[in-house]
Parts: C-alpha cells; structure tokens; sequence
C-alpha cells in the first residue's frame, strides 16, 4: 500500500527532519566537501537505524530519508547570521541603554551635589541669621517693654479722659444749680 500525496509530504518533512543539527557542518568550507560530509552523515544515520521493512510494498519514514539538500545548510548559516545580527544590535541596545543610564546617574550625582552645597549655604546663612537675632534680641525686649508701657499708658489716658468728662459733667450740673439757686433768691 503506497502513501497519499498528503502522507508522503509529511513523512519526506519528517525524514528530512530526523537529520540533528550537530550532523550539519556550518562552517565556510568548499561545496564539495559540503556535500560529501552530508551524504557521509545520512549514510551514517541510515547505518544507525534499524530496518523495519516486514512489508516489502510498504515505506517507512526511515527508508524514505534523503541526503540532506546542500541549500539548507545555506538557509541554516544565513539564519544564524542573521540570528547573529539580531543579538549583536539587541545586545548593543542594551549596552547603550546602560550607556544612558550611567549618564543619567553621574548627572543625578551632578545635581545632589548642587543641592547639597546649597543647603550648606543655607545653613550658614541660617546659622548668621540665628546669631544676628541673638544678637538683637535684648534691643527686641526693650521694644517689648516699652510697648507695654505705652499701652499701659493709654489706658491711663483713656482712664484720665473718662474721669475728665464726668467732672466736667458734674461741674456743669453744678453750675447749673448755682444758677438756678441764684434766681430763686
């Protein structure tokens, strides 16, 4: 019984699968050689399988496998140097992501320098501020003082005011009285 055309598709994929990596020479070496390491590693594989024909109209996977085409070992070195290229360029971005994140830190090292002479001035200045009000501080007090003896006095004004309209008051009722007194004698 021969296998469909779908059937033997996947079984020609498979057989030209089973070939492992290690098997397939990479490196730059004439296309003769190329094809005869190939032909010498299939016929390898095909010495290390066992035969299963029982049937002899039937094809097995391994009977149907063929020398591995020279153009795969081409497809397979132009994928690892494109793989190549890939990692190379992912491989440089993130070594020039490092590259900016080294930069952002020695100009954030910049800056907390910055700051911190700044805040060393301000404490200085603080610190001069500090001795100044010291300083003026007995002159504070006295302007203290005085204000509440200005205050103090104001209300004694206010006091004295006060007490100045009543006498005056009564002084006038007073008069008043003097007055009316004198007419009635």
């Amino acid at each position: 019984m021969a296998a469909s055309g779908d059937e033997a598709a996947a079984m020609e994929s498979i057989s030209k699968a089973s070939v492992p990596p290690t098997d397939l020479n990479l490196t730059a070496e004439p296309e003769h050689k190329r094809e005869a390491a190939t032909n010498d590693a299939t016929e390898n594989q095909k010495a290390k399988r066992p035969s299963n024909n029982n049937d002899g109209g039937v094809e097995t996977a391994e009977e149907a496998t063929e020398p591995a085409e020279p153009d795969i070992s081409e497809l397979c070195r132009d994928m690892f140097d494109k793989m190549a290229v890939f990692l190379q360029g992912e491989l440089t971005a993130t070594c020039e992501d490092y590259k900016l994140l080294e930069n952002m830190n020695k100009l954030t090292s910049l800056k907390y320098m910055e700051m911190k002479d700044i805040s060393i001035n301000i404490s200085r200045n603080l610190q001069d501020l500090n001795q100044k009000y010291a300083s003026l501080q007995p002159y504070l007090d006295q302007i203290n003082q005085i204000e509440e003896q200005v205050t103090a006095l104001e209300q004694a004004a206010y006091k004295l005011d006060t007490y100045s309209k009543k006498l005056e008051a009564k002084y006038r009722l007073l008069e008043q009285f003097a007055r009316a007194r004198l007419q009635t004698q």
